[in-house]
C-alpha cells in the first residue's frame, strides 16, 4: 500500500470530488478519463512488463469508456490489443462515447461479447461496471465477469473490480477478481471493506492531477496511517532518557493453564518500548514467565488485593489475554473493571464485560469478530457484514476507543475512524491480538493518546506482520512479529 494517500472516500464524495474540478475548475471530464486510461496503461505495463496481449472488456459508463482509453493508448505502445463489448457502443454517451470513438478512428476494432475471452491473452482488463454499482451482477454481465476468473491471465481492474461495492465492500451477486486495482480521483471504502481484499489485488492510485483544494470540503470517511503519523506518533527518544521515562504497563491474565497470551502481551509491550512491564498472573505461572523472558516482572496472585502494589507503579493496565472464565478470573475482573487507570482489554476481558456491560472512557476495547458480536449480542456474520456500522456501535456502547480487528481492522475516533491496509492472512493464528494488546498499551505508557496509540499500534503490528510474512504466510507464528515490532517502531 506503500503510495497510497491517508484519505478513504465514499463513493458519493469522490464523485462530487469529480464534478468540483471539471465545473468549479474547469478539467474537461475527457481530460480525466484519458489521465486514468494513461495511468492504468503505465501501472500496468509496470507490474506486468513481459505482457504483450491485452483482452479488454468494457461495459457502459466511464468504466467502459476508461477501458476504450486503455485500449487506444496500449495499442500505441505496441500491445497486441483487443476488445469485446458488454453493450451496444451507439448506446454510450458523454466522455464514453467519445473515448470509443477515439479508439476506433486510431483504428481500434470493438467485438460484441459472445461469451468467451481471448484464449491466447496474457493479460485482460476489468472496464466493465465501476464503484456506482448498486444491484447484482446478472445477465451476460455475470456470465463475462465468471469468462475473466476461469481465464489463466492475470486480471487489471479499472477503478474497482466489477461486482465489488464502493461503499462497503460486499460482493454483489460475483465480482471479478483481479491482481491489480487501479483506482482513480480518490480512494473508494469499499476497496478495504467487507470482501474486497480477496478481490482487489494489489491497490494502485491515480489523483489525475485533480488540485487538492478540490478536496477541501469534502469529508473523508477513514484515515490511514500513513508514515507521517507513524513518525509523528513515535518521535526519536532524548539521548538522555532512561526506562522511567517510557511508562510501565501492568499485565494481568493468564488464568491456570494459560501463561502464554501474557507472555506475548508483555513482551510485545516490552518490543513496543514500554520501559517496564509487569505481569500479575495465576501463581503456578510466575516463575516460568521469569524464566522465559527475563527482562518481564511476574507476580503470582491468588487475590485481587495483591494487585494494589502492582496497580500503584503501573500507568497502563492490559487486562484480559489468558484470562479465562474460572473463579480466579472473575475475582480478577470484579476488581479491575472498577479502576479508571488507562487500560486496553481484549480477550476475556472482552466476554466477561459482555455479560454485565458498562461505559468507560479511559479504555480501549480490541474485540475480534466473534467478541464483538457477543459485546453488541449480535452474531459474527452481523458484525462483518457492516463492520463499520459495528465499530459504531462498540465506540457508543462502550465509549472510549474500539479496535474492531480483522482484515482491515478499524479504530474509534471522535473525528475520522481509522482503517489499517497493511496486514496478511498470515497473521489469522493463535496469540497475534495478544501481541497487538501489548504494543497499544506500550504506546500508551509512552504518552501517546489512547485513540492514536490504538491506531499506531494495529498498523505497526500489520506492518510487522507483513514484514514477517515475506518468508511465507502460512505458518506465521505471534513471535514472528517481535524483531518486525522494533523496525517499524523506529521510523
Amino acid at each position: 500500500m506503500d503510495g497510497l494517500p491517508s484519505n478513504i472516500y465514499s463513493v458519493a464524495a469522490v464523485r462530487e470530488t469529480d464534478r468540483t474540478a471539471i465545473e468549479d475548475h474547469g478539467i474537461p471530464g475527457y481530460t480525466l478519463m484519458t489521465r486514468a486510461g494513461e495511468a492504468a496503461v503505465r501501472e500496468t505495463r509496470g507490474m506486468f512488463p513481459d505482457a504483450r496481449r491485452w483482452q479488454i472488456v468494457c461495459g457502459a459508463g466511464n468504466n467502459g469508456g476508461d477501458g476504450y482509453v486503455v485500449a487506444r493508448q496500449a495499442a500505441q505502445d505496441g500491445i497486441a490489443v483487443s476488445v469485446l463489448t458488454l453493450v451496444d457502443p451507439g448506446t454510450l454517451t458523454g466522455d464514453a462515447a467519445r473515448a470509443y470513438g477515439d479508439y476506433v478512428a486510431a483504428g481500434g476494432a470493438v467485438a460484441p461479447w459472445n461469451g468467451e475471452l481471448d484464449g491466447p491473452a496474457d493479460l485482460v482488463v476489468d472496464g466493465i461496471l465501476g464503484s456506482g454499482l448498486e444491484r447484482d451482477v446478472g445477465g451476460e454481465f455475470a456470465k463475462a465477469v465468471d469468462a475473466i476468473n476461469r481465464h489463466v491471465a492475470p486480471v487489471v481492474a479499472l477503478d474497482i473490480p466489477t461486482g465489488i461495492h464502493g461503499d462497503s465492500g460486499r460482493v454483489l451477486g460475483r465480482a471479478v477478481r483481479a491482481a491489480m486495482t487501479v483506482t482513480f480521483v480518490g480512494l473508494k471504502a469499499g476497496l478495504f471493506l467487507g470482501e474486497a481484499p480477496d478481490y482487489c489485488g494489489e491497490i494502485r492510485f491515480a489523483g489525475l492531477g485533480i488540485p487538492d483544494r478540490c478536496r477541501e470540503d469534502i469529508a473523508p470517511s477513514y484515515q490511514r496511517i500513513d508514515d507521517g503519523m507513524l513518525s509523528a506518533a513515535l518521535s526519536p527518544r532524548a539521548r538522555t532518557a532512561h526506562k522511567g521515562d517510557f511508562g510501565h504497563v501492568l499485565v494481568i491474565g493468564g488464568g491456570e493453564g494459560m501463561p502464554g497470551a501474557v507472555r506475548l502481551a508483555g513482551e510485545a509491550a516490552l518490543r513496543g518500548g514500554a520501559g517496564l512491564v509487569s505481569i500479575a498472573t495465576h501463581p503456578s505461572h510466575a516463575t516460568a514467565l521469569a524464566a522465559s523472558r527475563p527482562e518481564l516482572m511476574p507476580h503470582g496472585i491468588d487475590d485481587p488485593d495483591e494487585l494494589q502494589p502492582l496497580l500503584e507503579r503501573a500507568g497502563v493496565v492490559v487486562f484480559g489475554p489468558g484470562l479465562g472464565r474460572s473463579d480466579w478470573a472473575r475475582k480478577l475482573y470484579g476488581y479491575v473493571s472498577g479502576l479508571s487507570k488507562p487500560a486496553v482489554w481484549d480477550a476475556d476481558a472482552l466476554n466477561l464485560l459482555a455479560e454485565a456491560p458498562d461505559s468507560a472512557e479511559h479504555r480501549v476495547i480490541t474485540p475480534h469478530p466473534g467478541e464483538a458480536g457477543r459485546l453488541l449480542g449480535i452474531d459474527t456474520a452481523a458484525v462483518q457484514a457492516d463492520r463499520p456500522a459495528a465499530l459504531d456501535a462498540l465506540s457508543s456502547r462502550y465509549g472510549g476507543t474500539a479496535v474492531l480487528k480483522g482484515a482491515g481492522s478499524l479504530t474509534s475516533s471522535a473525528t475520522v475512524p481509522y482503517l489499517c491496509t497493511a496486514g496478511n492472512p498470515g497473521m489469522g493464528s493463535a496469540g497475534m491480538g495478544d501481541v497487538l494488546t501489548g504494543v497499544i498499551a506500550a504506546l500508551m505508557a509512552q504518552g501517546v493518546v489512547p485513540e492514536l496509540a490504538a491506531a499506531t499500534a494495529v498498523e505497526a503490528h500489520a506492518r510487522a506482520g507483513d514484514l514477517a510474512a515475506q518468508a511465507g504466510e502460512r505458518g506465521l507464528i505471534a513471535t514472528d512479529l517481535m524483531a518486525g515490532l522494533r523496525a517499524v517502531l523506529n521510523p
